[in-house]
């Protein structure tokens, strides 16, 4: 059984691990294994925003580039319904360096046309979230080794099992900067208004993200009835509270948002729920003691014992803890309560 830390990033340790003694986790998990040649990942998320869907073409402007040079290693995309009832297309896309990031919206003409006056003139609303932390600030887990998902895509291949799971403080264990930072979260989000349409938010430092994801497309009929009706309806109502209530558990900021086939739309039977917390501490803190979460997690329980722990649905997720000056987020036409927009104000 492996360490989820490759050797390659271990340090001494100034901060002890939570790993109970002798512990031997209670199912497999495993984690990406990155080329010593990535230092520095790009994940970015791009939105359009309107009362109905743009449909196949709305981010047209955007993915048609991605084929260019220096596009994105891998990209998908998802829609959500905000608490406004605006619907967000959305595209996540990731890089593998920043170079390459930079070099793609100067060559691909991204930049020029995202700093239009035009695009302020349109009658939808656009965003940018990114966000590049360095290969020793995000962490991944999979319950599946043979799907990889988001950044997993990037990487060279998948762990072998791995010891750190299934235990309170896991995440953070598996984080290599938490071998000797706590990283604690420090100032405030601040919104600048560059025109009257145009915004941009400044991170703060330690600004937890997390992606956390569920594919339940191989399920048969038992399983998929447990997981659509009685799981599901739990897992929604946990990304609800944090979506209106959040900031009360430090959360800024989260979507719970729907896999769609990127060439027509057509819904998959994939969610993730996108989060931004204060920091890392805030969002084990909501994990463990919220009885939202405990909802989730004693659903999920009751879910896997009543299948004997076989299981076919597919669980993920990558938790990113990032520096202010790795972070850039921008919101053009708008509503006020989108992303990081809402709690920045």
């Amino acid at each position: 059984m492996e360490s989820a830390i490759p050797p390659s990033l271990r340090e001494e340790r100034s901060l002890s691990v939570s790993t109970p003694p002798a512990y031997t986790p209670p199912f497999p998990a495993w984690t990406t294994r990155f080329s010593p040649l990535v230092e520095q990942v790009v994940m970015a998320y791009f939105g359009v925003q309107s009362q109905q869907t743009g449909g196949q073409y709305a981010l047209n402007p955007i993915t048609s580039r991605f084929s260019m040079t220096a596009g994105p290693a891998h990209w998908e995309r998802a829609i959500y319904c905000d608490e406004r009832e605006y619907i967000n297309d959305v595209v996540i896309a990731y890089w593998a360096s920043q170079e390459a990031f930079t070099q793609w919206k100067a060559e691909s003409g991204f930049q020029a046309w995202w700093a239009a006056p035009e695009r302020e003139q349109e009658d939808k609303g656009w965003f940018m979230e990114v966000v590049s932390p360095d290969i020793r600030g995000f962490e991944t887990i999979f319950s599946n080794q043979h799907h990889p998902e988001g950044v997993a895509h990037l990487a060279h291949q998948m762990s072998g099992e791995m010891h750190e799971h299934g235990y309170w403080g896991s995440a953070r264990d598996r984080l290599p900067a938490a071998q000797t930072s706590a990283l604690k979260g420090q100032g405030q989000l601040t919104v600048t208004p560059l025109t009257s349409g145009r915004h941009i938010v400044q991170g703060r430092d330690n600004l937890c993200l997390i992606r956390s994801g569920q594919d339940w497309s191989d399920t048969l009929a038992e399983e998929r009835a447990l997981y659509v009706q009685e799981v599901e309806p739990i897992l929604d109502k946990g990304m609800r509270f944090l979506r209106d209530d959040g900031m009360s558990i430090g959360c800024l900021s989260c979507r719970y948002m729907h896999g769609v086939d990127r060439d027509h739309l057509g819904r998959l039977e994939k969610t993730f729920g996108l989060a931004h917390f204060t920091d890392l501490q805030a969002l084990e803190h909501w994990s463990k003691n919220h009885p939202t979460h405990v909802a989730i997690f004693n659903g999920f329980m009751k879910y896997v014992k009543a299948l004997n722990f076989t299981i076919q649905l597919r669980l993920w997720h990558e938790i990113v803890v990032i520096p202010a000056q790795s972070q850039h987020f921008e919101y053009i036409n708008c509503h006020p309560n989108t992303g990081l927009l809402k709690k920045g104000q």
